[in-house]
């Protein structure tokens, strides 16, 4: 079995790196991506899903480095299912809305066009990072220290 997921959105904040206790890097990424139609009565629609994206090693310091809010970027990774459900992780803001969010462990980051803050010296470029974990090199959920 396998599965592999594709998303192209922008940053809905700065990324933010941490350290497990081995000292690896993690960086999370939230990434909106936007779904646009028109419906049979003309009218448009709108829909944003927002994806949590964590970045392990040498990618996640590049991520952190050139990253920045408003940054259009391609990610490609696997799904990792809240524990609780075996779906997306559940949440209640603080409207009282419930909301959810979708988790992924990135295994490419590409960075697209310019994008609102840029990050620092990124350019405008296409840059590609692979973050593909071996089997050997996994770790567990509950150390990643957010």
């Amino acid at each position: 079995m396998y599965q592999k997921v594709v998303i192209v959105g922008n940053l809905g904040s700065d990324p933010e790196m941490r350290y497990t206790p081995q000292g690896e890097a993690v960086t999370n990424l939230n990434v909106a991506t936007n779904r646009r139609w028109t419906g049979r009565d003309g009218q448009p629609g709108e829909e944003t899903t927002w994806f949590r994206v964590s970045v392990w090693g040498k990618a996640a310091e590049a991520c952190n480095q050139y990253l920045a809010k408003g940054r259009q970027v391609f990610v490609e990774g696997t799904l990792t299912p809240d524990r609780e459900t075996g779906g997306p992780r559940i949440w209640t803001n603080n409207e009282g809305q419930s909301r959810a969010s979708y988790e992924l462990r990135a295994i490419t980051v590409q960075f697209l066009g310019g994008g609102g803050g840029g990050g620092g010296g990124g350019g405008g470029g296409n840059t590609n990072y692979q973050n593909a974990p071996t089997a050997s090199d996994s770790i567990a959920e509950d150390e990643i220290p957010f």
